[in-house]
């Protein structure tokens, strides 16, 4: 990464804010060129790609036809049926589920990080295994989850994964376990967060037709402390890609796995 300057040769930081990287290591790579530091809102790994159904560890071993079948009864809300046909897959390969999920989530990991460029700063998504990271994150990573760092003069708070839904992905946490992440950073610049604000328009998904799981104590902390941005991803085609909350531009940089290209913040 090279530092920055405007046109007047006034040096500027400028940060490059990626979310919801789902596998995509090839443009992960170059996400940081030109930028003073990378930040990762989570969701490395890809499991089951909506827009692709041949992609992610479901389709690679239950092939494309179940993953159709299991985006179709997802899409449709009819969670319950989706566990059920989903366990009866499970069911096929005996006491293997754990360990064929760790071992494709650490092939993942092991390409992921080893794509993240120097300094990067990243929170778990939802969808991501906590446990796993310390394994992968090199030095010039730096992982926080109910946390602040300074860059470039301004600080920045992270709180990574969500709250539990009916898809019951791997880093879902309760209400009162995520308001307290978002108590512990407090007042911040910038709150970077993997799931976005209580908001219906932030929230909905034009794509997977349903509402997403936001957070009703990230919303009123953005209320109460008045971070000049609220930065977040997990809802891939939202109503409202960005919006303000009072003097809070909030951002939904969940678009990299399908544009490879980062939000940009600079000052």
């Amino acid at each position: 990464m090279a530092p920055s300057s405007s046109p007047s040769g006034t040096r500027t930081t400028r940060v490059h804010v990626v979310s919801d990287v789902h596998g995509n290591a090839r443009d992960l790579a170059r996400a940081g060129d030109g930028a003073d530091a990378l930040i990762c809102l989570g969701d490395l790994v890809l499991f089951l790609d909506y827009a692709d159904h041949a992609r992610g560890i479901f389709p690679d071993l239950f092939g494309v036809e179940n993953a159709d079948r299991i985006v179709a009864l997802r899409t449709a809300r009819r969670f319950a049926e989706a566990r059920e046909f989903a366990s009866r897959l499970w069911a096929g390969v005996g006491g293997e589920r754990a360990g064929l999920i760790e071992r494709a989530v650490r092939g993942q990991y092991a390409e992921m990080f080893a794509a993240f460029p120097t300094p990067t700063y990243a929170t778990y998504g939802n969808v991501d295994m906590p446990p796993l990271w310390p394994e992968y994150a090199r030095p010039g990573t730096t992982v926080l989850d109910g946390e602040r760092a300074e860059i470039g003069g301004r600080v920045f708070g992270f709180v990574g994964g969500g709250l539990r839904t009916p898809m019951r992905t791997p880093y879902e946490i309760g209400d009162e376990e995520y308001a307290a992440k978002i108590e512990a950073v407090g007042e911040v610049d910038v709150l970077c967060t993997h799931i976005p604000p209580e908001v219906p328009e932030l929230v909905y998904d034009t794509v997977a037709r349903r509402f997403e799981q936001g957070s009703r104590a990230l919303l009123d902390a953005i209320r109460r402390t008045r971070p000049r941005y609220a930065l977040f991803g997990h809802v891939h085609q939202p109503l409202a890609r960005r919006m303000r909350i009072g003097r809070t531009e909030c951002v939904n940089v969940g678009h990299f796995a399908a544009t490879g290209r980062p939000w940009v913040l600079e000052w």
